[in-house]
């Protein structure tokens, strides 16, 4: 899964793919590297981010989902609101990729469960502006599950295809870099909940190194040490390297 972030502010890319052609490029660019989805993104969720209103996070992404949709991969909308969601599946969008995991919009899960699509359900504590103060576990991993736990039978119960549903434990959100490591270190214990993985660690703080572009060797070598654990898909910023690193 490569990432699209349509905003001026995301923590690794902010502002590099912000108006429409630049964004039409990278996805198109992304297509050329053989990606499998494009998660198109139009509010940061970089820890003290503020939310954009619903106009403009519409404005940002929906044209560029258009516009990649129907070019061979499949087009994920990375958004917390319901309404974004309905736009972007009508746009041609067939996952939503929500990190509040229908925390942030009581609409979300009714909503996905008529669209009948995908849906993407993080582990989630809050919002970015204070997700740092609630990283605060005794048993992390047990803790993760036993909250999207939560969330996963509300889904169930509002009629989302259990067949639809991806599960995803918000590595970097509402969480320390040792609660990221033991979360990898322990990740068989999330896949065993029996539904698909999606694992977000690309150029994240907790890998370290000064910039986001210095974390690049570390999320491949994070990404090698998951091929083979049955993971679903890691969401990335650089498609080549990933797609050599799967062929291996």
């Amino acid at each position: 899964m490569g990432i699209l972030n349509v905003t001026p502010d995301s923590f690794a890319d902010g502002g590099k793919h912000y108006t429409f052609e630049h964004a039409m490029a990278h996805g198109l660019s992304m297509i050329d590297d053989s990606v499998d989805i494009i998660d198109v993104g139009g509010e940061s969720t970089r820890p003290g981010a503020e939310r954009v209103s619903e106009e403009e996070e519409e404005r940002r992404v929906i044209p560029v989902i258009a516009g990649l949709a129907g070019r061979g991969v499949e087009i994920s909308v990375d958004t917390m609101r319901a309404s974004i969601a309905k736009k972007a599946v009508a746009a041609g969008a067939t996952i939503v990729n929500d990190v509040s995991g229908g925390q942030a919009d009581p609409n979300m899960f009714s909503t996905v469960a008529q669209l009948k699509c995908k849906y993407t359900l993080m582990h989630w504590r809050g919002y970015s502006k204070d997700m740092d103060s609630q990283a605060q576990y005794g048993d992390v991993m047990t803790e993760v599950i036993d909250e999207i736990s939560i969330q996963l039978d509300k889904a169930l119960a509002a009629g989302i295809a259990r067949e639809n549903i991806i599960l995803d434990p918000g590595l970097g959100f509402a969480k320390a870099p040792e609660h990221n490591w033991e979360i990898l270190n322990r990740i068989d214990e999330f896949i065993s909940l029996g539904y698909p993985v999606l694992i977000g660690h690309s150029r994240k703080r907790f890998i370290g190194g000064e910039t986001p572009d210095d974390r690049e060797e570390g999320t491949l070598a994070i990404s090698k040490s998951l091929v083979g654990k049955g993971i679903w898909a890691v969401r990335v910023h650089s498609v080549a390297p990933h797609v050599e690193l799967v062929k291996q």
